[in-house]
């Protein structure tokens, strides 16, 4: 969850994060996104962000838009999609409230990962079309048909 669910509950902020750190790095959005979802300006949406230049992670504050936990101050403002729906809907009063996640654009280790996925599904078709079904037995093939020297 959002910083909101560690302001509410009486977990410790960063032992959930640890636990849910790989699954909300993908579904998090950036000030951009954030500004077009709200139709507002870069700025405005800067001044509803909870953030305080001496503390790097404010407690939850209900009037403000609050970003994921941070563990650094130059980590880039990152939000959860239900914390800017929370905030649409609850301080500025917007009735419909549509926020979109899109998935990033492919990138070259992403693509290299696809064609390996895609050699090793054909891998494993061949093996399981194979009438060899274990290991030894195809040693065992491998072997009986080496010529002995």
């Amino acid at each position: 969850m959002g910083q909101g669910a560690f302001g509410q509950s009486g977990a410790d902020p960063s032992a959930e994060l640890a636990a849910n750190s790989s699954e909300q790095a993908e579904n998090l959005i950036g000030i951009d996104e954030v500004q077009r979802s709200l139709n507002r300006s870069r700025a405005s949406v800067y001044r509803y962000t909870n953030t305080d230049p001496r503390n790097l992670n404010p407690p939850f504050n209900p009037r403000k838009l609050n970003p994921e936990y941070r563990s650094d101050q130059k980590e880039p403002l990152m939000f959860h999609p239900n914390e800017v729906a929370r905030f649409a809907r609850d301080v500025l009063r917007i009735k419909e409230v549509t926020v979109e996640v899109l998935n990033s654009p492919s990138t070259a280790t992403q693509q290299l990962l696809s064609s390996i996925l895609d050699e090793l599904r054909t891998i494993r078709e061949l093996l399981d079309s194979s009438n060899i079904t274990t290991l030894d037995a195809r040693r065992e093939q491998h072997d009986q048909a080496r010529p002995a020297a």
